[in-house]
C-alpha cells in the first residue's frame, strides 16, 4: 500500500512538472513583415545527444511538416530552388536526463480532541527519480546575415505512451504550433 501511495505521489509530482509555457526571443530591430520567404538551414534538424534511439527520420519528416504548415499559415511560403530565402529555419531536439529528489510521508494520527487520536507512527521515504525532458527550439536567421532573429522552444517530459505513430505526429504538430503560435512577434 505504501508503494502504491509513494508511486501515485511521484506521478503527480512529475505531472506537475510538465509544462506547455513556450520561451520566446526575437531581435526587436527587425522587421519581420518584411520576411516572406523562409528555406531549411542544413541540417534543417539537429539532435542533441546525437542518439540513434533519439533520432530518426520519421521524427524529423513530422517535424519538417509541421513547421512547414505552421510557416505557411503565418504567411511565409517555401522559396524556390535557386533562391536565397529571407529566413533560414533550424530545429533541434535536445532530450536530457534530469532527477529529482521526491518525499513521501506516511502513517499519522486520526481522530479528534474529544475522542482522542489513534494510528501508526509518522514515516518519510525520500528517493530519487529519474526522468527524461525534451525539448523543441526553432530558430529562424536572417538570409542576409545569417544572425538569429528569432527563437521559440518549449519542454516537456518525455512520455513513451504515444507508441502509435498518429499519436507522435498530433503531438509534434501540438507542439510546432504552440512555439510558432506568436510569430511573428507583435
Amino acid at each position: 500500500m505504501l508503494r502504491c501511495i509513494a508511486v501515485v505521489c511521484v506521478a503527480l509530482l512529475l505531472a506537475a512538472c510538465q509544462t506547455d509555457r513556450v520561451n520566446r526571443d526575437f531581435d526587436a530591430q527587425r522587421d519581420f513583415g518584411g520576411y516572406g520567404t523562409w528555406a531549411w538551414k542544413e541540417p534543417g534538424l539537429q539532435y542533441q545527444p546525437n542518439d540513434p534511439r533519439i533520432k530518426s527520420n520519421l521524427t524529423e519528416q513530422r517535424i519538417r511538416q509541421s513547421v512547414t504548415e505552421q510557416l505557411d499559415q503565418r504567411g511565409l511560403r517555401m522559396a524556390t530552388a535557386g533562391t536565397k530565402a529571407d529566413v533560414q529555419v533550424q530545429a533541434w531536439l535536445i532530450v536530457e536526463n534530469r532527477q529529482q529528489m521526491v518525499t513521501t510521508n506516511y502513517g499519522g494520527a486520526w481522530g479528534n480532541p474529544w475522542g482522542g487520536y489513534w494510528g501508526g507512527p509518522i514515516g518519510t521515504e525520500t528517493r530519487n527519480v529519474d526522468y527524461k525532458v525534451s525539448t523543441l527550439q526553432i530558430d529562424m536567421f536572417d538570409g542576409k546575415d545569417g544572425k538569429l532573429v528569432w527563437r521559440g522552444s518549449t519542454e516537456q517530459i518525455a512520455d513513451d505512451s504515444s507508441a502509435n505513430p498518429a499519436a507522435r505526429e498530433l503531438a509534434l504538430r501540438q507542439t510546432v504550433q504552440k512555439i510558432l503560435q506568436q510569430y511573428p512577434p507583435r
